[in-house]
Parts: C-alpha cells; structure tokens; sequence
C-alpha cells in the first residue's frame, strides 16, 4: 500500500496547489461552481462515513443539509449572529439529530434503514414550511454574502471559495486520521461481519449511532455553508433528488474512499451542465446513460479505478527479484 499513500500524498499536495491558484482565472460564476463542488464534497464525505466505511444505507441525508442551512440562515438573519459562528452550530445540532435518528436505526438493516431515511427526507421539507416565523415558509430566507474579513482584497465569492475549501481541507485530514486508525478498523470490521465484529469486542451499537451522527455533522456543515454562499434557503431546495445526488455521488466517487468525495462531487456538479448542453430535450437520459457506463467501466467507483491503475504500474514498473 506504499505506493497508494505516496499517491495519495501527491494527489492532495497536487489538488491544494491547484485549488488555492483557479480563483485568479474564473469568474464570479465558475467559482461558485467549485464552491458547491467543495461544499458537495464535505456532504459526501460524512455520508461516505456512514454507507462506505459503516455500511448503513442513507438516501435521506438531504435532511441533514436542509437542518444545517436553516440553522444558519436563521441564526444569521433572525438574531445577527456571525456567519462564523453558525457553521459549529449546524454541526453540533445535525451531530445531535444524526445520534438520535441512529438510536431507532439500529434495529434496521438494508433497505429497511434506506426507507426510513427516505422517509426522513420527505419530512423535512414539509415541516420547515410549516414554521414560517422561523423559517419563512415556502418563500424561505434571503441572506446577504459575507465580505472578506481582515481587509482581505477578495470579493465575497472569492472569499466564500477559500473559506469552503479551508473548511473542506480540515475535514478531509480529520477523516483521513479517522479512518486509518483503530476507529476506522472497527468501522470497517462492522460493516463485513458485524458478528465477528462483536465477538471482537466492539461495540457496535455506540459506533453506529455515533458514526450516523458524525455524518449528519459533517453535512449539516456543507449545509451551513451552502446558505452562506447561496445566500438564500428555501424549503423545496431540499427535495429527494438532493439525497438522491448524494448518494450518487458517493457511489461514483468510490465507496470506503476519501478521495471519492472529491471525485463524486465534481460528478454531480459538472456532469448534469454538461448533459443539458449535449441536450437540451432529453439531459436526465444522458445522464442515466453516463452512469451506467461509470458503474460498468468502475464498479468500485473512479478512486477504485484509479487505485487499480496505479497499483498496475507500479507492479510493472517494480523490478523482478
């Protein structure tokens, strides 16, 4: 595995050098595509948490993006407390929620699991719209885009851009010390044989409440910063296809891999443009198409591809004894 993680190094060093240097040359608009690509990829990074490494099935963690929004908007626009302070909030708040959904979660396995999450995904919307003092309703809340603090000479998108790839860049080191370690054996252990994985002496049903809280934390964080850069929320943004995304894109970007966020958020963010100017008349069924194709050429997603090409060449390019 040497030469993965020397790959890997490179890859990260490689991908930081490039992110910190594209704002010079995007506009306003292209950059915020990458900041929602960066933002996507925090969310698949705490969902990657649950179904790659824990093996628990979520196609309803669109809820805990909408909660991490609100969060923010409301406590940016209603009591005029700082963007800054509302991105732990969201966290600790859908950590909470995420913990307490797990409790019930135990007792479902598979689809069972999937379906209440689904269930948890249509729900959501439907409730903010009926809070409206808090909420706004279905017409939502209009927030304003930070400036850049420290008399940085950066305009709001630009600013918005580093601060959702410094936010990005911490959670992809924290995570990658997570699951290299003991935690993220034990996770794996219980996601092949949760069995054996007990008779180990792991306790299972702790790993997995908190493992589903952790990955509602890390996506109610891209929530929170998706309303800072948005600058707006609304109900019917958080529909099914939100999760439904999510998804896809972790099961794109590779199961079990950190990388694969990155690579499955590019996917949701850029592939469906790029359908719709092949398109116009028929995007959805060019997408579907392409992602058949990615799931046939990459069953274990583009990081497992790419893991599997480079370890080919270094095993040709390793001397025989």
């Amino acid at each position: 595995m040497t030469h993965t993680k020397f790959a890997g190094s490179w890859t990260a060093a490689l991908f930081t050098a490039l992110a910190c240097a594209l704002p010079s040359g995007l506009s306003n608009f292209h950059l915020f595509q990458f900041t929602q690509t960066y933002i996507y990829a925090i969310a698949m990074l705490g969902l990657n948490l649950l179904t790659g490494y824990s093996g628990q099935i979520s196609i309803g963690h669109g809820a805990f993006y909408a909660a991490g929004a609100y969060v923010a908007a409301i406590m940016m626009d209603r009591w005029n407390i700082p963007y800054a302070c509302t991105i732990p909030a969201a966290a600790v708040i859908c950590f909470a929620a995420g913990y307490l959904f797990g409790l019930p979660a135990l007792r479902l396995e598979g689809p069972y699991l999937a379906l209440a999450t689904f269930c948890l995904a249509l729900v959501v919307p439907q409730i903010l719209k009926h809070f409206d003092q808090w909420t706004g309703g279905s017409q939502g809340i209009v927030l304003t885009k930070p400036a850049a603090p420290f008399g940085l000479p950066l305009n709001p998108d630009q600013w918005l851009y580093f601060l959702c790839l410094l936010v990005l860049l911490a959670l992809l080191f924290a995570t990658a010390g997570l699951v290299q370690g003991r935690v993220g054996r034990s996770l794996v252990a219980i996601r092949d044989n949760p069995a054996a994985a007990s008779a180990m002496g792991i306790d299972t049903a702790l790993y997995k409440t908190v493992t589903f809280g952790l990955s509602a934390a890390y996506t109610g964080v891209a929530g929170a910063l998706s309303a800072i850069a948005v600058a707006y929320v609304a109900p019917d943004s958080f529909n099914i296809f939100l999760s439904d995304n999510l998804l896809i894109g972790v099961v794109i970007g590779g199961l079990g891999s950190i990388s694969g966020a990155l690579y499955g958020a590019f996917f949701i963010e850029f592939v469906p443009t790029w359908t719709q100017d092949i398109s116009k008349a028929a995007p959805w069924a060019i997408f579907g198409v392409v992602l058949i194709a990615f799931v046939y050429v990459m069953p274990l997603g583009i990081a497992g591809g790419l893991r599997a090409a480079i370890g080919q060449r270094f095993a040709r390019a390793k001397p025989s004894q």
